[in-house]
């Protein structure tokens, strides 16, 4: 459960070529593209050219590049939580694995990466990547999702969906591929439209992240908050200040919900899957009479589709389906 925040980014291409021609017929030469003017979570960035040899730090990331086509142009990946999309298998498969969860300084260094992108502020801890502005000293622009920024005033404060689709469309730019971009968020606009209003809004959605002893459910600002306000359904734990708040059980039966939402989490934790919380609702004494529990109301989605990712409408999609066809 990684909350994620970005700034707004700014990437500036500007070509310019002679348009007038020599005395002798001959046109000047056109000028390179400059150099894009990128400030990521209030740290401007030097981005020479479009990168060549990208590193993703997480699967949120790794799946931004691969939708935009660009396995050809990432020196590695790392930090695989869930299986992933089928449609980017084959791409992902011929990128260079770096470390099961996030790799540390030298493996980052060792892979001689042009441009590094996170969606998670912990991949540049001291521990894995190293902090983003000694990567920038060493000449490494580093890259960190506006939804998960390490100042908050630097980035948004909420998930909505145009910051993420923002964010496709700013990272395709910087690798000058804009135009497959604009057809990645027009297809994902298209399909988020289709989900408008799919639930009832006396529905109340419990989204339940991971934990048994102690849950860690969805509160304000992340992804679910705004798939619930979009889907037209109560966030059962909407009034929490917190995006990712520990509740407690007593309380989650205090509220009742109409329908659960499981994470389903394979990195083999204590109630990270979607089966294992299942068999914990309904056999702990405290859950096994919810309502949502009594009349098997749940829905499950991937872990990683929790957060703001390429994902995010596909889990639209799938929490719109369960609510009609559960009736909510």
């Amino acid at each position: 459960m990684k909350t994620v925040v970005i700034s707004v980014l700014a990437v500036t291409l500007a070509v310019t070529a002679g348009c007038a021609r020599s005395e002798g017929g001959a046109a000047p030469a056109a000028s390179a593209p400059s150099a894009p003017a990128v400030t990521s979570c209030g740290m401007p960035l030097t981005i020479t050219a479009p990168p060549r040899r990208a590193l993703t730090l997480e699967q949120n990331a790794t799946e931004i590049l691969l939708t935009l086509g660009l396995a050809d142009r990432m020196a590695g990946t790392s930090y695989q939580t869930d299986p992933v999309l089928p449609e980017l298998t084959a791409a992902y498969d011929a990128v260079p694995v770096l470390a099961k969860l996030y790799p540390n300084r030298e493996a980052v260094l060792a892979a001689k990466p042009d441009f590094i992108y996170s969606t998670f502020t912990s991949a540049y801890a001291t521990d894995a990547a190293g902090p983003r502005a000694d990567l920038r000293e060493l000449g490494v622009p580093a890259y960190l999702s506006r939804f998960a920024c390490e100042d908050p005033a630097t980035g948004e404060t909420a998930v909505g969906f145009d910051g993420i689709f923002a964010e496709i469309e700013e990272i395709a730019g910087i690798f000058g591929v804009a135009e497959k971009g604009a057809r990645v968020v027009a297809d994902q606009r298209a399909r988020l439209a289709a989900t408008a209003g799919a639930g009832r809004p006396d529905t109340d959605v419990l989204w339940y992240y991971s934990g048994t002893t102690t849950p860690y459910v969805a509160g304000q600002n992340g992804l679910p908050a705004a798939l619930s306000a979009h889907l037209g359904v109560t966030n059962a734990y909407g009034d929490a200040d917190q995006t990712w708040p520990a509740g407690s059980w007593e309380e989650i039966a205090r509220r009742n919900p109409d329908v659960i939402v499981l994470a389903d989490l394979t990195r083999g934790g204590d109630g990270d899957s979607a089966q294992s919380k299942k068999d914990f609702l309904t056999s702990n004494a405290v859950t096994k009479n919810l309502d949502a529990v009594r009349n098997n109301r749940f829905v499950t989605v991937s872990g990683s589709s929790m957060d703001p990712s390429i994902r995010s409408i596909t889990a639209a999609e799938q929490v719109a389906a369960g609510l009609k066809e559960l009736g909510r």
